[in-house]
This record gives C-alpha cells, sequence and structure tokens, in this order.
C-alpha cells in the first residue's frame, strides 16, 4: 500500500476506534439504594443492583419479588468486598437484570437471615420498575 492510501485510511481507522470507545443507546444503569425510584428502562437496557451487605453476620438479600414477566435475570447474586484482608468484611452485593419487555412490576429485596423468616428485615429495597 502506498504512503497516501495509508495517510487516507487513518482518519477512518481513528473514526471506527472511537466508536467502539462510546456508550450504546440504552446503556445500563446502575442502582444503590430505592431513593431513586420507581425507575424507567428502555426494553433492552441493564440495571445493576448493587445493595450494602456483609454476609459473614448472617444477613443475606433476598428476593422477594424481581417482576420476571418484565426482568430477565443475568446471573445470580456477585458479592465483592475492597477489604480482602479482614475476615468478614463488608461489601456490596450485587443483581443483573435486563427489561425484556414493555410493562411495570416491583423489584422488592429484604436483608434478614434466613433462620429468623418471623422477624422484620433489617433493611428493604422496594422499588417499582417502568419498562418502555
Amino acid at each position: 500500500m502506498s504512503g497516501t492510501s495509508l495517510r487516507l485510511l487513518a482518519p477512518i481507522a481513528a473514526l471506527l476506534l472511537g466508536a467502539c470507545g462510546t456508550t450504546p443507546t440504552g446503556s445500563g444503569l446502575v442502582v444503590n439504594d430505592d431513593k431513586n425510584c420507581p425507575l424507567k428502562l428502555q426494553n433492552g437496557q441493564t440495571l445493576t443492583l448493587d445493595l450494602t451487605s456483609n454476609p459473614s453476620t448472617g444477613y443475606r438479600w433476598k428476593i422477594e419479588e424481581a417482576s420476571s414477566d418484565i426482568l430477565k435475570s443475568l446471573g445470580p447474586e456477585v458479592f465483592r468486598s475492597s477489604r480482602k484482608d479482614v475476615v468478614g468484611a463488608d461489601g456490596i452485593s450485587s443483581w443483573r437484570f435486563q427489561a425484556v419487555q414493555a410493562g411495570s412490576g416491583r423489584l422488592i429485596l429484604s436483608y434478614q437471615r434466613p433462620w429468623e423468616n418471623n422477624s422484620e428485615p433489617a433493611d428493604l429495597f422496594d422499588c417499582r420498575i417502568e419498562v418502555e
């Protein structure tokens, strides 16, 4: 290839590489609490739910309602902690969902010990979801 051809291809290559770094329409939404609810999602959009937790205390987040007709789970809960050197450190429990159909529903999670079914949860995440 001649030097002229390469100079002409360089701007095109730069444009194509730049397009790889852009955020696509309908990109994901990350939620840390239910203060910003109700949430409006576009069909196909992903929702990541990040909630503070500490499984070493026996407390776990349990999905009570996930409106499976409008939200599809993209996998199980994932727990991560930034403090790898501390046994029993708190961290973040995460779930990923994808909006799969227009409609409305609720995403409800309770934070409690599994063996304390009759007690009030220590925390509750309750969010109305609207998918357009």
